[in-house]
């Protein structure tokens, strides 16, 4: 039996805004049509169920760690992010219990504030269980990293065991970062991903160490190696930034994330758009300022015209997970429009994901959750901003 479900406006996202819309939907959950408050009318469809406030599809979480919900509160802020990861290896260790109860409350923070689905950082198939059995779609990014050219080999046999233990859940093995991949482990995970056109994620420019790094072998990332014993002296700056290193390292056939971006520059964006015709830009507010203290150039990706998604990162860089939190963040300090923040938090995400034929929007046949958003002023998320999931 289809119920009909209207509110003060409809954002379909793939459409324009609906005023007093109506949604028709199978008991399921799956979307049978979106209509104007006119077209309700002429076929006089009176049993809706009507909500003051905001329609919006499920949203969608492109960049998360659960495994680190146990650090919630542990570690400082603002320390940069060479700090920060010094801190998260110091504090890493707690029991299995520890673990597993923060990561079940952190899944469901995330489907009660609206969110479907989740790309989610993995290095262990600790969060296995809690995905099984959650209502939230994961797709687990299966993170390889080891900066030593000899090591690539075992890096990328320990990843593949690694992605078959998380099976049957979607797993694929992903580069950690520029600063912690060798170009023989970027060339072993090529070989997984550019056949099957895989989605791919990669934490891109975060801190200012890193394009100083790759620029000139210099910066808090060398003090960071030393804390960790690796021995880098075979690696020789090249002179350009992080982005323009390893960019053409990485196969241009899948979907690839490049996360955060707080120092990523118009000459890179440029160069990005020459280099991989299948990127996407995640933005990770929240975190960005609980680590670094400061936010990409938000006009200047908005203006290059490239696809952002949206993402919290982990509860070890920031207090909650929320991506109604990260468009507020957004809004209360950049000039961009709900309808934007919604693209990036929904089908932008989706596309993304590889799942946009069931979420992302509210279309014909899709199936994408149902939220609605209340204590909207003039447009804009605000403090007293609520959401609350329908479907």
């Amino acid at each position: 039996m289809i119920s009909y479900i209207s509110a003060s406006w409809i954002y379909p996202v793939s459409t324009e805004p609906l005023e007093n819309g109506v949604i028709a939907l199978h008991p399921d959950g799956t979307i049978e049509e979106v209509l104007s408050a006119e077209e309700a009318s002429a076929r006089n469809i009176t049993d809706i169920s009507s909500h003051e406030g905001i329609l919006v599809p499920g949203l969608v979480n492109t960049h998360c760690h659960l495994e680190l919900s146990h650090l919630k509160g542990k570690i400082a802020e603002h320390t940069g992010l060479p700090g920060f990861v010094q801190q998260v290896i110091q504090q890493r260790a707690s029991s299995p219990e520890e673990i597993e109860n923060a990561m079940l409350h952190a899944d469901e923070e995330m489907y009660n504030n609206g969110i479907v689905a989740v790309g989610d950082i993995s290095n262990q198939p600790v969060s296995k269980n809690v995905k099984l059995n959650s209502k939230i779609y994961y797709h687990t990014f299966v993170e390889a990293m080891g900066f030593n050219p000899a090591k690539a080999g075992d890096i990328i046999a320990a990843a593949k065991l690694t992605r078959e233990a998380f099976a049957p859940l979607k797993a694929t093995i992903v580069p950690h970062a520029p600063y912690s991949v060798s170009a023989e482990l970027f060339q072993e995970i090529n070989a997984l991903s550019g056949i099957t056109g895989e989605s791919v994620s990669i934490h891109n420019q975060e801190t200012a160490d890193e394009n100083a790094f790759f620029e000139s072998k210099t910066g808090h990332f060398l003090k960071l190696y030393e804390f960790l014993g690796l021995d880098i002296s075979f690696f020789e700056a090249g002179g350009k930034s992080s982005l323009q290193s390893y960019l053409p390292r990485l196969s241009a056939a899948p979907r690839t994330l490049l996360v955060h971006n707080t120092f990523t520059s118009k000459a890179d964006l440029e160069f990005a758009a020459l280099t991989h015709p299948q990127l996407f830009w995640c933005l990770c507010p929240n975190a960005n300022l609980y680590i670094e203290n400061r936010l990409p150039d938000i006009a200047l990706l908005k203006d290059a015209g490239i696809r952002l998604t949206l993402g919290t990162d982990s509860l070890a860089s920031n207090h909650q997970l929320s991506i109604l939190a990260e468009m507020l963040s957004l809004q209360e300090r950049e000039a961009v429009s709900f309808e934007d923040v919604l693209r990036w938090a929904t089908l932008n995400g989706a596309a993304f994901l590889g799942i946009d034929t069931i979420y992302g929007s509210f279309e014909k046949g899709k199936k994408p959750g149902l939220n609605l958003i209340t204590g909207t002023e003039e447009g804009r998320i605000t403090n007293r901003t609520k959401i609350k999931r329908l479907i």
